[in-house]
């Protein structure tokens, strides 16, 4: 189904099935499966591949050669119908990539909303990536990898499959991220380590000074202190019983799977 108000350049293909919202404008040489629904306002440039179940929220930007919902790089995938969804006002840059999910893996690759990927970021099978996050230029996340609300991912950063980025994290370029990395850090390094908390990114984001130094007192807790996660971790729970924003700190601890990084 194709809205009356949409523009499709006649070079582009829509396959049958596909669901075309109002005023979303599909440029020339584009590719649009039968599976794929694509919300209003969203506007696809040139030369973009839309694959696969995928969905697409309002008001999305896409740039040439991106390629959503194609088959993922896990090879025991056998073809099931697993999906991609993405929210809405992203910007999507040229050349990103983001594969569908696998059965394994829950079935879906999620994007949320307000997000900037640049050029040739790449989001595999299964990542789960919240709102407002950036990838800089050939950001690659693995298979599995969650991103929350805020982030930032340098560029020329890999990080590993099943890692938590935690929210309002910024990893420096050319990181390789092989555990998880709690709320608020600044990482950089191969692999990444601890470098701080990210206060410039906080303090744009509203953070008072109280919020700021109760962060700063649970990070030094985990990172200066010289005492194991177990010991350290009644210390953190008080603090965050008195502020609310060092409770996402502190309930990491508990979501990492791949251990913290040191």
């Amino acid at each position: 189904m194709i809205d009356a108000t949409a523009v499709i350049h006649p070079s582009s293909i829509v396959e049958e099935g596909a669901i075309i919202g109002a005023r979303v404008h599909i440029g020339p040489f584009c590719y649009i499966g039968a599976n794929v629904e694509i919300g209003e306002g969203t506007v696809l440039k040139s030369h973009v591949v839309v694959n696969g179940h995928t969905r697409i929220g309002k008001d999305n930007i896409i740039t040439q050669f991106a390629s959503i919902g194609e088959v993922n790089q896990d090879l025991k995938y056998a073809g099931e119908p697993t999906r991609v969804e993405i929210g809405d006002r992203n910007s999507i840059r040229e050349s990103v990539t983001i594969h569908r999910g696998t059965v394994q893996g829950g079935g879906v690759t999620r994007i949320g909303s307000d997000n900037l990927l640049m050029v040739n970021a790449h989001i595999a099978h299964d990542c789960i990536i919240g709102n407002r996050c950036i990838f800089a230029n050939n950001a690659t996340l693995g298979g599995h990898v969650t991103v929350d609300d805020f982030a930032i991912i340098g560029g020329m950063t890999a990080v590993h499959q099943f890692c938590i980025i935690g929210a309002h994290v910024m990893v420096g370029g050319c990181s390789g991220v092989a555990q998880d990395v709690p709320p608020y850090v600044i990482a950089q390094g191969n692999h990444a380590t601890p470098f701080g908390i990210n206060i410039e990114g906080l303090k744009r984001r509203g953070f008072d000074k109280e919020a700021l130094h109760a962060i700063r007192a649970a990070y030094k807790l985990l990172y200066r202190s010289g005492r194991t996660l177990d010991e350290v971790k009644p210390e953190i729970e008080a603090l965050a019983e008195k502020h609310a924003e060092v409770k996402p700190f502190y309930d990491f601890f508990a979501r990492s799977t791949r251990g913290l990084i040191r």
